[in-house]
């Protein structure tokens, strides 16, 4: 039926499209005018609303769009065969002068439509393929790759994303995320929790939308362990405090997870902690880091640090310490947090762990720093290495099928990117269900 109802829209727009030939060869009188009004208004329509959809919002305007450029698509390769057949006939004059504008300019017009529509909505097509469209527009045969391609994007993240929304809704009176404790979730290094852009991607929204309470860890971006521990001991106090819970779960990223290890620990935040969850957290350390510090000129290491405090305190840091936060994830400094760090009785610890599987398996800049980090360390998510991101009695490795991987941004969909045989949503929502199941 979708099938069916595909080609007879691209019929009638065809014949839309070509309302000037049709008028003058088989009406008269009014009827010519009609029928160039009706193929106009049918055209306007169907830009308008080219099919129906499951969903409303970004997922209805991307996946009309999509539609409405596919109908495009066959309708320009049908009039080019059709104008190419008046000039080799010797047909061409004014009749098919005019009609050659109007078809050019109806058809411009589903063109627009369809491509504001995709370039607004759709979230996988990405820089990319929104750069190499503008670039390659009017570049015959790459312009069509490029668009075919962009199709297949949409398409593919219009079922995925239906199919996650059905499923949440096949399961929405289980609340399958509804932990006993809030779940703390808690950022690298680097980053800051902004509502314009959360660090998390769509995570967050997947996990209440399963029933889980969040909050976020909100300490300094850049700063020594022991100095974003300290915020954090006051951020989960403030949670208890406010909810009335006794206890937070907490999931951390990177850094954030030895943030989260030190204020258990040492800063007697334990009896609030029912567990800690550490993703891609560089528990014994970056070999390449140490390297690095070791290497590096004192007078450009400090004038480098300057930079990034400087800009840091911009994004809303307070006291930023760029080399004291470099620093502690040195395998130096992990492997004497973790003589002073042992894990305490009573919290759950677990960790979860990916890798990268080739340079070019990532976005920027964790593409550049595979081999390095390979080097030193082994395989890693470009950033951490496999064996250092272990800790607890849980150890969750996720390594899809395929030359992908998933990097040290792509394991908290940093990138809001679709990977193929990883859900990143999916994976948390397993997760938290999983510390739910566990009681916590």
């Amino acid at each position: 039926m979708k099938l069916l109802s595909f080609l007879i829209k691209t019929i009638l727009s065809l014949c839309a499209v070509n309302i000037y030939v049709i008028a003058l060869m088989y009406l008269h009188g009014a009827g010519k005018v009609l029928a160039l009004i009706a193929g106009i208004i049918f055209v306007l329509v169907l830009c308008i609303i080219p099919c129906s959809s499951k969903e409303n919002g970004r997922l209805r305007r991307m996946h009309r769009g999509s539609y409405l450029m596919k109908i495009f698509l066959v309708d320009s390769a049908a009039e080019l065969i059709l104008n190419i057949s008046f000039a080799v006939s010797d047909k061409w004059g004014i009749i098919a002068t005019v009609n050659c504008i109007i078809a050019v300019l109806l058809l411009s017009l589903m063109f627009l439509v369809s491509a504001v529509r995709i370039y607004a909505s759709s979230a996988q097509i990405g820089v990319k393929w929104r750069l190499l469209g503008f670039l390659f527009a009017l570049i015959p045969v790459i312009n069509l790759l490029i668009l075919f391609k962009i199709i297949k994007l949409t398409d593919d993240e219009y079922k995925l994303e239906c199919s996650r929304i059905a499923l949440d809704r096949s399961r929405e009176q289980e609340k399958v995320c509804a932990t006993k404790y809030p779940i703390l979730m808690v950022h690298g290094v680097f980053f800051r929790d902004i509502k314009a852009f959360n660090y998390w991607g769509r995570i967050p929204q997947a996990l209440e939308k399963n029933g889980a309470k969040i909050y976020y860890g909100s300490q300094q971006s850049a700063d020594s362990v022991a100095g974003c521990a300290a915020e954090l001991k006051a951020k989960i106090d403030e949670i208890v405090e406010k909810e009335q819970c006794g206890k937070v779960n907490i999931i951390a990223h990177s850094k954030g997870g030895l943030d989260a290890r030190y204020a258990i620990s040492v800063l007697g935040a334990s009896d609030k902690v029912a567990s800690l969850t550490t993703v891609n957290t560089p528990h014994r350390g970056c070999q390449f880091a140490e390297y690095l510090l070791s290497k590096v000129p004192e007078g450009f290491k400090n004038g480098l640090a300057d930079k990034y405090n400087a800009a840091l305190k911009k994004l809303g840091d307070t006291k930023p310490d760029f080399l004291a936060a470099v620093s502690d994830l040195t395998a130096s400094a992990c492997e004497e947090m973790n003589r002073k760090c042992e894990n305490v009785k009573g919290v759950f610890y677990q960790s979860v762990g990916s890798r990268s599987v080739s340079a070019r398996g990532g976005r920027f800049p964790l593409n550049l720093s595979y081999q390095l980090v390979r080097y030193f360390d082994g395989p890693n998510d470009g950033l951490v290495s496999v064996d250092s991101m272990k800790w607890g009695e849980n150890f969750r490795f996720v390594e899809p099928a395929g030359k992908r991987g998933i990097t040290h941004g792509d394991v908290i969909d940093l990138n809001r990117e679709n990977i193929k045989g990883f859900d990143v949503r999916e994976f948390y929502v397993k997760l938290v269900s999983d510390l739910k199941t566990r009681g916590f």
